[in-house]
């Protein structure tokens, strides 16, 4: 799999041995790493930039004094941070039921210490993947959004008679208006959508804002 463009993965571990370790390991293939001591420095740094802007994955420890990885992952999602930035827990033997619960309950993966790199190196490629899907598909609906926005209350009229099937004289009939205006408020439709006909337009907003 190639390495996703401008990805980074978190690292939150209170052992300095086992961070290093994995920024290490993540250097080897060429992925950028960002490190943290606690569950708390990582929250206050995503509380501080709260919008991900880059493809992303945290690698995060079960068991850390004050906030466990645990109780992060649930704030996390909570705050509806996940899928977009995949969490794979690290975790050791006695905590294996619960990270597989965490799983079951959204998160990406686990790995039982001591793990293979080149296995947990594959499953982060994979976990960067999904994260710039959902990032990219955060950047669709904003972008549709903001064409439906530019949009007047007469053209998104035609534009959903349009959508519906409607020919032109039909949709000047039902909004009273002649067939010339349709056809201007038509193209303007088109232009705004960045889309060249019915059914193109028609498959855009399918997807939905």
């Amino acid at each position: 799999m190639e390495p996703v463009s401008d990805a980074i993965v978190y690292i939150v571990d209170d052992d300095a041995g086992v961070r290093e370790a994995l920024a290490w390991l993540l250097r080897s293939r060429r992925l950028l790493s960002e490190s943290f001591d606690s569950a708390e420095a990582f929250d206050a740094m995503r509380l501080a930039h709260p919008a991900l802007r880059q493809p992303c994955c945290l690698l995060l420890d079960v068991r850390m004094p004050g906030m466990s990885g645990l109780a992060l992952f649930d704030v996390l999602l909570a705050r509806g941070e996940l899928p977009a930035m995949p969490v794979i827990f690290l975790t050791g033997h006695a905590d294996v039921p619960t990270a597989v619960d965490a799983v079951k309950r959204g998160a990406f993966d686990f790995y039982e210490k001591p793990f293979s790199d080149n296995a947990l190196v594959d499953r982060i490629e994979q976990a960067l993947a999904q994260s710039a899907a959902q990032l990219e598909q955060v950047r669709q609906r904003s972008s549709l959004q903001a064409r439906l926005h530019d949009l007047t209350e007469r053209e998104r009229d035609v534009m959903d008679l349009v959508v519906a099937g409607l020919p032109n004289k039909l949709i000047a009939d039902q909004l009273e208006i002649s067939v010339r205006t349709v056809e201007v408020h038509r193209a303007r439709v088109f232009d705004k959508m960045q889309v060249k006909s019915a059914v193109e337009l028609a498959n855009l907003l399918r997807t939905g804002p």
